[in-house]
């Protein structure tokens, strides 16, 4: 890998790095540039991050599965340790020196006997002619000053300030705003349209491309005014209903080799368990709607966009346009969260059909309303338990059937001798795609919410069965840190527990819970959690608080409802998320395993909550919700 493709030194000393990875809202600008202000060794403030303007940056598959800071991270800090030692040589070159007599520190190269020189006086002129190798070091977890310290968010004040300009907030000289005319159910096809009434309006235009109609306007309210004057006839559509919802999703279960086994232990076992637990839609919400500006310029069009994937993205407007990929840029500005939702490019096809038809910059955004109809959603789950225990608690037997939302975090951790888990395909009834945790929180919930029926059924603290049926040092070890910090053992009130692992992190939750008139009222939220070395724990709590606040509205509240190809609930008014006063006190114990890679944190933690509240609802009702959301 060269340096000069990921790093550039101005004559100023300034850092240039360049990475596909997007910022959206999980702070990923900040510690990239802590891994690469910590190899380089210069301040944070030398450092400036160009992120995913498909121009400019090497590919990037995309900021998605916690990947960013176990790959991307680890990828920064070689080339910038290997960048480092290229400026050490350039000095050695420079004064005919010993290289033993060399440092770097601080933006600059130091002679033994007090001569330096910075970076950007070394680098005048040229690029850094070095190359990753298996022989780049690095600097261990133990010896950072720079990673592993709680550093401010970069840009912070803009954000806070209002001085960041979202893709919503931007405009170009001369560009329309464009709406987009939407079917009434999915899969209806458009039969006939009317625009006249549209196209009497002066600077209103109508395009039309197959079932594709849209129209722009000087400002999104003449656009609106528009649309709403289309006079639209639609044939077919339609689809199933939430009630049809688990039967479809269901399959036929291959038990696989371990069938007559698992049924021998269940025979023979003290206690045994076979239960089904159900998890419905759920959409993204995201802050920021979907939006994108798009510019013909020569036959090349830009788009700037909010999504995780800039180059997918760009592949889709590639495809849609027939363009070669040079013809194509997608810039994405740091976005108002995605959650796993903007991984596609509808808004960015939808703006550059316009932005080419009518030969001006065009912006669409997508109302909230579009956003809960069009984007795609959480999948839907029906997961099948069977599990086996003998007269010491132990588990002899576990089956595990997760049917359509995916293989995240389906392996179970607790030593069973006899299992069988296995993750089935389904035929969606509505669009689906990833998720923060995708499939983690779904699996855990069963897993979880199985093993505590297993305990009570033994007559056991569930604390206690679960430690007794795990060998994971690390999983035990957050497992016992949440349950100190939260008192577990002197427990007087309706608490619950749960805990789990996903792309290289584990985690622990511990709930009390209060149930009144059938609302479940929160008191407090204990998370233990352990990702490797730390990079910035202050923004590790935060995503840790932001994954169990998401966590809430999937366990207890958030649902879509859907029939004859409609959804029921677009709007915050009937699709309830988490408010403030649905949170409780909530505490975060951080263990910090310095002699361990860092892995990502903005999915694991969310998994672990929906199960802990199924387990503290159980204790206050003696009822157990096998269905998220838990209502």
């Amino acid at each position: 890998m060269e340096v000069s493709a990921w790093l550039h030194i101005g004559e100023d000393g300034m850092v240039q790095v360049f990475t596909g990875k997007t910022e959206v809202g999980q702070n990923i600008r900040t510690s990239l540039s802590q891994a690469v202000a910590e190899e380089l060794h210069v301040p944070m403030a030398a450092i400036r991050m160009l992120m995913a303007d498909t121009d400019l940056v090497p590919f990037d598959m995309g900021t998605f599965g916690s990947r960013s800071t176990p790959d991307m991270a680890l990828h920064l800090r070689k080339i910038a340790a290997a960048g480092r030692e290229a400026l050490i040589d350039l000095a050695k070159e420079q004064w005919q020196a010993n290289r033993d007599d060399l440092s770097a520190a601080s933006g600059k190269v130091t002679h033994r006997d007090g001569r330096s020189v910075d970076y950007g006086a070394l680098a005048k002129g040229r690029k850094l002619a070095a190359m990753v190798t298996d022989a780049t070091k690095l600097k261990p977890a133990a010896d950072w000053t720079i990673a592993g310290t709680a550093v401010p968010k970069v840009d912070g004040r803009d954000f806070v300030t209002g001085q960041h300009r979202y893709t919503t907030d931007m405009s170009l000289p001369g560009m329309l705003h464009g709406k987009i005319l939407r079917a009434p159910a999915y899969g209806a096809k458009l039969k006939s349209l009317d625009d006249s009434k549209a196209k009497a309006i002066e600077g209103v235009s109508v395009v039309k491309d197959g079932d594709f109609v849209g129209v722009t306007a000087a400002n999104p309210a003449l656009a609106a005014k528009a649309l709403d004057l289309l006079q639209a006839e639609w044939e077919g559509g339609g689809g199933p209903s939430n009630k049809e919802l688990h039967g479809i999703l269901r399959n036929t279960t291959d038990r696989g080799d371990a069938g007559a086994k698992i049924d021998e232990a269940l025979s023979s076992a003290a206690h045994k368990l076979e239960q089904t637990y159900t998890v419905e839609y759920i959409a993204h919400c995201p802050l920021e709607t979907r939006a994108s500006v798009a510019e013909w310029k020569d036959g090349k069009v830009t788009v700037w966009t909010g999504t995780q994937r800039p180059f997918g993205v760009k592949d889709e407007l590639v495809s849609a346009f027939s363009l070669a990929p040079e013809k194509v840029r997608v810039i994405v500005p740091d976005t108002g969260s995605g959650y796993g939702g903007k991984h596609s490019g509808e808004a960015a096809i939808e703006a550059a059909r316009l932005a080419r038809a009518v030969g001006k910059p065009v912006k669409v955004a997508w109302s909230r309303e579009e956003e809960f109809r069009w984007a795609y959603f959480r999948p839907a789950a029906v997961i099948e338990v069977k599990a086996a225990i003998d007269a010491e608690a132990k588990l002899t037997a576990w089956e595990f059937h997760s049917h359509n939302p995916g293989g995240a975090a389906i392996e179970t951790p607790y030593d069973a001798p006899v299992k069988s888990v296995r993750s089935h395909g389904s035929k969606s009834p509505l669009r689906q795609g990833s998720y923060r945790g995708l499939a983690a929180a779904a699996n855990c919930f069963a897993r979880e919410s199985a093993m505590d029926e297993l305990a009570l059924m033994a007559a056991i603290d569930p604390l206690e069965f679960r430690l007794r049926n795990l060998k994971d040092e690390r999983l035990r070890a957050v497992l016992e840190a949440a349950a100190e910090r939260f008192g577990w053992k002197g427990r007087k009130s309706h608490c619950g527990i749960a805990c789990g692992i996903d792309k290289g992190g584990y985690v622990a939750n511990c709930v009390e819970l209060e149930v009144k008139d059938g609302s479940v009222e929160l008191r407090r939220i204990v998370a233990a959690f352990e990702c490797g070395a730390i990079v910035n724990p202050l923004h590790l709590k935060n995503q840790i608080e932001g994954s169990i606040v998401m966590g809430l509205g999937g366990a207890l509240s958030e649902a879509i409802r859907f029939a004859d190809g409609k959804i029921l609930n677009p709007a915050f008014s009937s699709y309830r998320v988490p408010r403030f006063s649905d949170v409780p006190p909530v505490e975060i114990v951080l263990l910090d395993r310095k002699d361990l890679p860092s892995a990502g944190a903005g999915e694991c933690p969310i998994m672990a909550i929906a199960p802990a509240i199924g387990s503290a609802i159980q204790a206050a009702t003696g009822q157990r919700r096998r269905a998220m959301p838990m209502k």
